[in-house]
Parts: C-alpha cells; sequence; structure tokens
C-alpha cells in the first residue's frame, strides 16, 4: 500500500508541475489580483456614493432648516399681519358707529327742532284764533269802529 501512494504523491508532484509549468498559479493569481481589484474599486465607489449621499443629506437637512425658519418667519409676519388688519377693521369699526350715531343724533335734533317748530306753529294758530275770537268780540259796536279808524290812521302816518 505503500507504493500506491508514493505513485499518488508522485503523480500529483507530476499534476503539479505541469499546472506550473503552464502558468496557471499566474492566471489564478492574475484572476484572483483582478477580481481584488474589481472588489477594490467597488469599495471606491461605494465610498464615494456614501459620502455623496451624505453631502447631499447635510445639504437637504440645511435647505430643511432653511425652509422651516423661512416658514416661521411667514407665519410670524401674517399674524402681525392679522393684527394690524383686526385694529384697522375695529377703527373702521368704531368709526362707523361714531358716524351713524352722529347721523342719528342729528336726525333726532332735526326731528326735535321740527316737533317745536310744529308746536310753536299750532300755539301761534290757536294764539291767534283765540286772539281774533277775543277781539271780534271786543271790537264790536261804536269802540270797535273808532279802533279800527285810529289803527288805520296810524298804518297810514307809518307808510308816508
Amino acid at each position: 500500500m505503500g507504493t500506491n501512494t508514493i505513485w499518488a504523491f508522485v503523480g500529483l508532484l507530476i499534476f503539479l508541475a505541469i499546472l506550473i509549468k503552464m502558468g496557471v498559479p499566474g492566471t489564478i493569481g492574475k484572476a484572483l489580483d483582478k477580481r481584488a481589484k474589481a472588489i477594490e474599486d467597488e469599495l471606491d465607489q461605494a465610498r464615494r456614493l456614501r459620502e455623496e449621499a451624505q453631502a447631499l443629506l447635510a445639504e437637504y437637512q440645511r435647505k430643511a432648516r432653511e425652509a422651516e425658519s423661512e416658514a416661521e418667519e411667514i407665519i410670524m409676519l401674517a399674524k402681525r399681519e392679522a393684527e394690524v388688519m383686526e385694529k384697522e377693521a375695529q377703527a373702521k369699526i368704531a368709526e362707523f358707529v361714531k358716524r351713524r350715531t352722529k347721523q342719528a343724533e342729528d336726525k333726532i335734533a332735526q326731528a326735535e327742532a321740527s316737533a317745536v317748530g310744529e308746536v310753536k306753529d299750532a300755539a301761534t294758530d290757536l294764539a291767534v284764533k283765540a286772539a281774533e275770537k277775543i277781539l271780534a268780540k271786543k271790537m264790536a259796536g261804536k269802540a270797535g269802529k273808532k279802533l279800527l279808524q285810529a289803527s288805520i290812521a296810524e298804518v297810514g302816518s307809518k307808510l308816508h
């Protein structure tokens, strides 16, 4: 059994010698080097892509912060504008109420003056009618004729 092992060993050595003579280890080494180089290139590319992704992430985060800041500024401006608009609206409402109150007061004063005028006119008419009745009663007869002639003469003298 020993000789079979020796022949197997010799066969192996011959096989290995043929492989070495044909340059198989160099080819295998070149293939492994080529594969290692490809893996290294892929790792470099992955590293570059990772760095680019991190840069993009940082840029997007910065843009998100800027957008958030701008949104907060817009909200603050909108609140200020709303407050100003509210104050203006309140001032306009107060002015409107004041103007309407003044108009109502003017109408009331006008109606009051008109009513006072109507009462005065009615009182004057009533006083004239009462005076007419009283004078008509007192002017009946001779005394009335004398007073009438004296009045006509006085009016005539004042006209000339």
